[in-house]
């Protein structure tokens, strides 16, 4: 597994942000943190988008340097009706959200 500075992997995200923004008609978006349990870690966006805001990430884990590894290439959905799996791309996410939520 290829471990990664988290800073250029957050300093890459932020370079999309605005593009994202544009591509999928978000109303709002941001770098999305969140620490688990052990070395796990969860890297993504929190975009609001038709009003409602969703949790958009993948997994990675975390190394003893802080660096982080990507553990699979699946992003989860993560709202207010809970949290859906298995996306393989930005494109699915979002269609799922279009289809799913309005």
């Amino acid at each position: 597994m290829d471990y990664l500075n988290r800073e250029i992997l957050i300093d890459q995200m932020n370079a999309q942000l605005k593009m994202l923004m544009d591509q999928y008609q978000l109303e709002d978006i941001g770098i999305y943190e969140e620490e688990g349990a052990g070395e796990d870690y969860y890297l993504g966006y929190t975009v609001r988008k038709n009003g409602e805001v969703f949790m958009i990430n993948m997994p990675y884990m975390k190394d003893a340097f802080g660096n982080l590894g990507l553990k699979n290439r699946d992003w989860t959905i993560q709202s207010d009706d809970g949290e859906k799996k298995g996306f393989h791309n930005l494109d699915e996410v979002f269609e799922h959200i279009e289809n799913s939520f309005h």
